[in-house]
């Protein structure tokens, strides 16, 4: 029984994710010829303070994107 787990950022919609797990089912059932109705797939979703890159949060490393946006041109 194969068994994937997607870890993501939050903020996706419902049905975003619920076609993403879809497609990634039949996917595994392709290309590992395992019967569908055994394959497991399962997305967890991580808010933006639990995600780092080095020493920054996915949130902080936003913030930090927007705020150059918004300063003005030398």
């Amino acid at each position: 029984m194969p068994i994937v787990h997607i870890q993501m950022l939050e903020g996706r919609d419902a049905a975003t994710v619920s076609q993403c797990l879809r497609e990634v089912a039949r996917v595994v059932h392709q290309t590992l010829s395992a019967p569908l109705e055994t394959i497991r797939v399962v997305a967890t979703e991580v808010p933006r303070t639990h995600w780092a890159i080095g020493d920054r949060t996915r949130s902080d490393i936003e913030a930090e994107k927007k705020a150059a946006k918004a300063e003005p041109a030398s």
